[in-house]
């Protein structure tokens, strides 16, 4: 009887500790090679497991059995911010699903992820009605209340159907706007923007614990945006972003990130560079985050407007640096590289187009990155109207790096008050600035 006993009491753990399975099908089965699964974080997406894809499309990936419930996110392709969904697991149960580009993803086996679906494609009916009742311009108040008890009594239901599981805090943080009474489509998205953080709590674990706080949060500064006044619009809504995100550093650290990211990618540095200077800056010196420290400060310092970041130079054998340089009108920051084929291409067009104009009027600075300094001073030897700059180090030059440099040939167009007045991307671009901006003296 002991023995029984015994195992009965073992076995319990291992019923509790049940190892659990992702399986997905993906079509067409060809235009898939892998999966993999990250788990989602308020700061990151850490690796869990992956797995090939057979030929017949299908894959499965064992979840560990302390694998903790939460959200995970499915990479099925390159590039990865593009090509992922995220899944709910919550611990207890097994997760399939059918996938394909045009549909998107459909769960099979998950209490949790089918209900979260029902509950989205249920508001984006309601949704849809709204913006039809709109957009007939009809006057209707019997039939706008009706919709909004359809979306109201939706909502409920949903909540009271998920209660204790995991998606529960999802859709009672997705609670919608809903008008006490009629009205006109001006206010009516007047106030899904002043009501729009209402119900997302960003201290919740749960919703820490996936993209759904960063999704909401970016939605917000780019979603309402007034057309005449962009950069207005970015900032109050950065402002107002931050404040519902309240005293949470590390959520409030990655959402910001991820908006600034965003912008700079877009070349919008006047919204980067506001991030950056009124939250960013405080949080990651505060975090000792020296990573992204390292790529913010830069990218401010050599933003249109800022004073180029000085550095030393040697004109005629003696020593100066780029703001003792009194000699020009402008100056073109060339950096470059004897081993880039594009600078190779690039740097004699500059030379041929500044032969007939004046170095009063344009002087060339060229940094090259560079390991190897013979065959660099060789080099230059083509090019003796440049101040040349021999960047040792290639991509751990101090002036790279200060320049926030990423590829070669790269340029900054200076004022004679070493202002950074354009950033062109290429040897044409650099040409169409001076042209256009008629700055060019011909030489006498």
């Amino acid at each position: 009887m002991k023995k029984h006993i015994l195992f009965i009491l073992t076995f319990i753990p291992t019923l509790l500790l049940a190892q659990h399975t992702i399986t997905g099908t993906f079509s067409p089965a060809t235009d898939y090679k892998y999966a993999f699964l990250y788990r989602v974080t308020p700061s990151a997406a850490t690796f869990v497991s992956n797995a090939d894809v057979s030929p017949d499309g299908t894959f499965t990936i064992s979840l560990d059995k302390n694998e903790a419930p939460g959200t995970f996110r499915l990479v099925y392709d390159q590039p990865l911010d593009d090509n992922h969904f995220d899944i709910i697991y919550n611990g207890k149960e097994d997760i399939a699903f059918e996938f394909n580009k045009t549909d998107g993803v459909k769960f099979t086996v998950s209490s949790e992820n089918k209900m979260y679906t029902s509950y989205n494609k249920s508001i984006a009916l309601i949704n849809q009605s709204i913006r039809n009742y709109y957009g007939s311009q009809k006057v209707n108040e019997a039939g706008y209340k009706k919709i909004f008890d359809i979306l109201n009594n939706t909502q409920d239901e949903f909540e009271k159907a998920s209660k204790g599981m995991l998606i529960n805090h999802f859709i009672k943080a997705c609670r919608p706007y809903i008008p006490a009474s009629y009205e006109d489509v001006k206010t009516f998205s007047s106030n899904i923007k002043s009501n729009y953080f209402k119900h997302i709590d960003f201290s919740n674990k749960e919703l820490q614990n996936s993209n759904f706080l960063i999704k909401n949060a970016t939605s917000y500064v780019y979603g309402f945006v007034d057309r005449n006044d962009p950069m207005t619009s970015y900032r109050e809504n950065i402002d107002t972003a931050v404040k519902a995100i309240g005293n949470n550093p590390k959520v409030k650290k990655t959402i910001l990130v991820l908006m600034w990211r965003k912008f700079a990618e877009a070349s919008n540095e006047t919204i980067a560079n506001y991030i950056t200077d009124n939250y960013l800056l405080d949080l990651v010196k505060a975090d000792n985050d020296t990573a992204v420290l390292d790529v913010i400060v830069p990218f401010r310092n050599v933003s249109l407007g800022q004073i180029a970041p000085d550095f030393e130079l040697e004109v005629k054998n003696k020593k100066t640096a780029l703001s003792a340089l009194n000699n020009a009108e402008h100056y073109v920051l060339l950096f470059w590289s004897t081993t880039c084929s594009h600078c190779l291409e690039e740097v004699p067009q500059l030379q041929d187009y500044l032969k007939p104009i004046s170095k009063e009027s344009i002087q060339v600075i060229a940094i090259a990155l560079e390991n190897d300094q013979a065959y660099w001073e060789n080099i230059i030897k083509d090019y003796p109207d440049f101040i040349h700059v021999f960047g040792e180090g290639r991509w751990e030059n101090e002036i790279g790096n200060n320049y926030n440099i990423n590829g070669t040939p790269s340029y900054f167009i200076l004022n004679s008050k070493k202002e950074i007045i354009a950033k062109p991307y290429d040897i044409n671009s650099v040409k169409n600035f001076f042209d256009t901006n008629g700055v060019k003296t011909v030489k006498k």
